[in-house]
């Protein structure tokens, strides 16, 4: 089965959703991220995907920073992070703050040498690459710039450098619970060929899961949920479920 992991998106501290990933709707969900992380853990989630949104726009001038280390130094479950993450620097302070695994997008695309760099250096279950598309092509700056890349090219190549954990942001859908994109997923796991692929945006309840299920085979093993998870899509199915 497919592991869905819940999502923790930081804007100014508070825990929140943005409408496909514009800054100017946004949706509070609680303000304080540290008790939403320890709800997710106690129900039974694996991992945590926490994003902060002030970094990836500015680029690091502002941040989360102190939080997200709070939340992985008081879960007892493992947490990835991305947004602002843009040098060297970046990666070694978020892996030595107890955080397990540093998700890298906008740097990726303008110096694939640090992935390359930092691959070698942790491994590739710590270094991860977020590939965020609008219409198939690959955004940066938080969403906010166009590159020309086609997400398929650009995650092949990342493959190329030692990439074995991708997580594919479909813009256009994050938020809107209108459904992943299915067939953005299926193309990408079939053309790479080491890679696991983590889907992101449009989960709307569990139908979704059950699709997305379909693609493991194609190395599609993981699934980030955020409005639907806050917004109770998923009451009375058990997202986790309890080990014997």
């Amino acid at each position: 089965m497919i592991s869905p992991i819940p999502a923790i998106d930081l804007l100014n501290g508070n825990c929140v959703r943005l409408m496909q990933g514009a800054y100017d709707q946004v949706t509070t969900y609680h303000d304080d991220p540290i008790i939403v992380a320890h709800r997710w853990e106690s129900l039974g989630a694996p991992f945590l995907h926490v994003v902060d949104l002030d970094a990836a726009r500015s680029g690091g001038r502002t941040h989360n920073t102190a939080m997200i280390a709070s939340i992985a130094q008081t879960v007892n479950i493992p947490v990835q992070t991305g947004g602002g993450i843009r040098s060297a620097a970046d990666v070694i302070r978020v892996l030595d703050q107890g955080i397990h695994r540093a998700i890298i997008g906008t740097s990726a695309v303008k110096n694939p040498a640090l992935i390359s760099t930092m691959v070698a250096r942790y491994g590739a279950d710590r270094v991860a690459v977020g590939i965020d598309a609008k219409n198939g092509e690959v955004r940066v700056d938080g969403w906010t710039s166009g590159t020309g890349l086609s997400a398929l090219d650009f995650a092949q190549d990342m493959e190329t450098l030692g990439v074995r954990r991708i997580i594919y942001t479909d813009i256009g859908r994050d938020g809107t619970l209108v459904g992943p994109n299915l067939n953005a997923y299926r193309t990408l796991g079939v053309q790479l060929k080491h890679a696991w692929l983590t889907a992101s945006g449009g989960v709307s309840g569990p139908k979704d899961l059950t699709a997305l299920a379909e693609l493991e085979s194609i190395g599609v093993d993981s699934v980030i949920i955020g409005r639907a998870l806050y917004e109770g899509k998923f009451e009375g199915f058990e997202l986790w479920p309890t080990k014997a």
